[in-house]
């Protein structure tokens, strides 16, 4: 009778706590230290497009409930390719909610100065101060 907590198998004590973007990264450590790993970041940026493409059709069925679900594969996809990048993908991620928080407090800003807010402006609007802010921060950085 095996005991209790005996190991169960490659994936066994990935805590189920962690983060979720942290444990899909654990989960595939641990696969690919088995062998069950893509060979090639490409072939992992090929599971993405083929991820994006089943939302895509679920979308267009109607089905967003799968749509969903198809979210979920490809955010694991992404994980997996930061992983053969060498990258984290909890500090990719926390970087990017940084540049996107910089680049809408722009649009407000600019709006602001014009004496409007974001529900006053279209999208088209807010898309240009968009790309001036990204601009920006690609001159100084």
């Amino acid at each position: 009778m095996p005991r209790r907590g005996a190991d169960k198998g490659a994936l066994a004590r990935v805590p189920v706590a962690l983060p979720a973007l942290t444990r899909a990264l654990k989960l595939q450590q641990k696969a690919g230290k088995v062998g069950f790993d893509w060979n090639d970041p490409l072939a992992v940026l090929a599971k993405i497009r083929e991820e994006a493409d089943e939302i895509e059709a679920e979308l267009k069925s109607g089905r967003k409930g799968a749509a969903g679900a198809e979210v979920g594969d490809l955010m694991f996809a992404l994980v997996n390719l930061a992983r053969h990048l060498d990258a984290d993908p909890e500090a990719l991620l926390r970087s990017t909610n940084a540049k996107f928080e910089r680049r809408f407090a722009a649009i407000e800003a600019a709006l602001r100065s014009r004496g409007r807010s974001p529900k006053e402006a279209s999208l088209a609007e807010m898309e240009e101060l968009w790309q001036a802010a990204k601009s920006a921060e690609t001159e100084i950085g």
